[in-house]
């Protein structure tokens, strides 16, 4: 373990408040993501499933497994190999639909993978932390000591993801003039209150977090580059329409850290490297996302994108 990590590593805690607070965060902006999905979403990946199944294996196979492998061959130290791991274990975040809109990409397709890798990871996300900790024997002894819980880990999938979709989704059949002028805002008030969540959580810890900044910072960005990799070369090996690979990319490079956030302050707030792996993962994805989704909006002016107008694609989400 570097030394600089091991001297100066806190323990974060979170109040019950806070922690509920957290949660219903995730919540709110899963609840924002699904005012626009409809069940023709549903429809079109069954007429159509070639880009969400190949980011489904991008997302829940390749990432984790290649993380571990990473992880394991690079020697990283456990703490912050298994936060690694479990952000890669996670679903796309939410604010993939945005960047993938901001892209000119295909929204229906991001929105689609978004749903379904969101109910996917009710199973996937416990059973990819378990099986990739244990299978990288520098994080075995780690995991085996956290012993998250699988049916609580379960649970909170269920209450933040798959319960604020089915609510977002009946909300936005029931009222599409409501969901159609306040999904936007929704949207931006989810960006700007999560990151404000973040920076005021992290804030009793700044010191520790300059200190290892530079080391974790470098991790983040090689880990987060990986996984839009894995995203577009999947994609490309799938010969996926530009609109649609970009979506698919986008995907998997968005990793939904602010779930890795709320299962680590419940179950091990003591786990301090990992929580700031999460931590700066929350706010690093955003930055490169923007910057490669402006890039993609930059060249489709002179290149026009592939399902940029296509079914969906008038929606934000």
């Amino acid at each position: 373990m570097n030394p600089v990590i091991s001297s100066s590593l806190e323990t974060f805690q979170m109040s019950p408040a806070a922690l509920l607070a957290l949660n219903a965060i995730l919540a709110f902006m899963m609840f924002g993501v699904s005012l626009g999905l409809r069940s023709a979403d549903f429809r079109r990946v069954l007429r159509r499933p070639v880009a969400p199944i190949t980011g489904l294996i991008a997302q829940f196979l390749l990432l984790p497994a290649m993380t571990c492998a990473a992880t394991w061959a690079l020697d990283i130290s456990p703490g912050l190999a298994l936060g690694m791991i479990l952000v890669s274990c996670c679903p796309g975040g939410t604010f993939s639909n945005v960047m993938t809109w901001i892209g000119r990409a295909n929204v229906a397709t991001s929105v689609s993978m978004t749903a379904i890798s969101s109910l996917a990871a009710v199973v996937m996300t416990p059973f990819n932390f378990a099986l990739y900790g244990s299978l990288n024997p520098n994080t075995r002894d780690l995991l085996q000591a956290i012993a998250l819980p699988a049916e609580s880990m379960v649970l909170i999938v269920v209450m933040v993801l798959a319960v604020p979709m089915v609510l977002g989704m009946l909300a936005g059949a029931r009222f599409p003039h409501f969901a159609q002028r306040s999904e936007r805002y929704f949207r931006t008030a989810s960006l700007l209150v999560f990151l404000l969540f973040v920076v005021i959580s992290f804030s009793k810890h700044w010191q520790t977090a300059i200190q290892i900044a530079g080391s974790v910072l470098v991790l983040v960005v090689a880990h987060n580059a990986l996984a839009f990799l894995i995203g577009d070369l999947s994609s490309r090996a799938a010969r996926l329409p530009v609109g649609d690979r970009r979506a698919v990319t986008m995907e998997v490079g968005i990793q939904n850290s602010g779930l890795a956030l709320a299962i680590l302050f419940t179950f091990y707030p003591q786990a301090g490297e990992m929580l700031v792996i999460a931590g700066f993962w929350g706010v690093w994805h955003l930055v490169s996302g923007l910057c490669v989704a402006g890039y993609w909006n930059y060249s489709n002016n002179r290149c026009p994108t592939p399902g940029f107008n296509g079914a969906g694609s008038d929606s934000v989400g």
